[in-house]
Formats: structure tokens, C-alpha cells, sequence
């Protein structure tokens, strides 16, 4: 829809489609659905939800066995975004790269876009 024609509007790191697809096993679904709502201290957070049935209006990335939504009102936000799962001494979680957001809070959980 939005984005390079030929070219996924995100990207997964290699550790990122193994855990989707992990997680995907186990929770019997058809993918991982990710959009983005107001919220947090910066405006805007992601959203992830494990889904069973596809929106026909969503844009589907699929790699490595991993399949990945973008809600609609999502796809102008995250187009060129890495989606990455790191794990640390401390926590374990996935992490966006986004060159779209402008800033983030100091917890990572919640971003602010560039305007348009």
C-alpha cells in the first residue's frame, strides 16, 4: 500500500522472525499484528497482538516463517522500521528502529512521530 513497491514496509532482524514464529507456534495464531495508539508519556505507543484472521486492509510481511501485520493506520508510521528481539541480563522483548519517530520517552515504551 504505503512504501517502496518490491519492498517490505518492515523489516525483521533474523532473532525477531524466530521468536515471532516461536510465538506464533504456540499461541495457534496466523500472525503478529502491529499498529500504534495514542498513549504514553511521548503521544504514541506500538501495539502488538497475536492474530488468527487477516484484515484484507493490512499489509503482510512475511519472512524467515515469521508473518507480520500493519494495521492501516500504522503503515505510514512504520514504513522502514527494523523490528528486532533482544535479550539482556535484565529483560527480553522486541525493539523497533524507527526512523520515523522523532523522539521517545526515557522507558522506551512510548514514542513521538515526526511531523509530516
Amino acid at each position: 500500500m504505503f512504501g517502496i513497491p518490491g519492498k517490505a514496509a518492515v523489516s525483521l532482524t533474523p532473532a525477531a522472525a524466530k521468536q515471532i514464529s516461536r510465538l506464533m507456534a504456540k499461541q495457534g495464531s496466523t500472525g503478529l499484528r502491529i499498529g500504534v495508539k495514542k498513549g504514553g508519556c511521548a503521544g504514541m505507543e506500538y501495539t502488538m497482538d497475536y492474530v488468527t484472521t487477516q484484515n484484507p486492509l493490512d499489509e503482510t510481511v512475511e519472512q524467515d516463517g515469521a508473518r507480520v501485520m500493519i494495521a492501516p493506520m500504522a503503515q505510514m508510521f512504520l514504513i522502514g522500521t527494523e523490528i528486532d528481539y533482544e535479550i539482556s541480563l535484565l529483560e527480553a522483548g522486541f525493539k523497533f528502529r524507527n526512523p520515523n519517530v522523532a523522539e521517545a520517552c526515557g522507558c522506551g515504551e512510548s514514542i513521538k512521530f515526526k511531523e509530516a
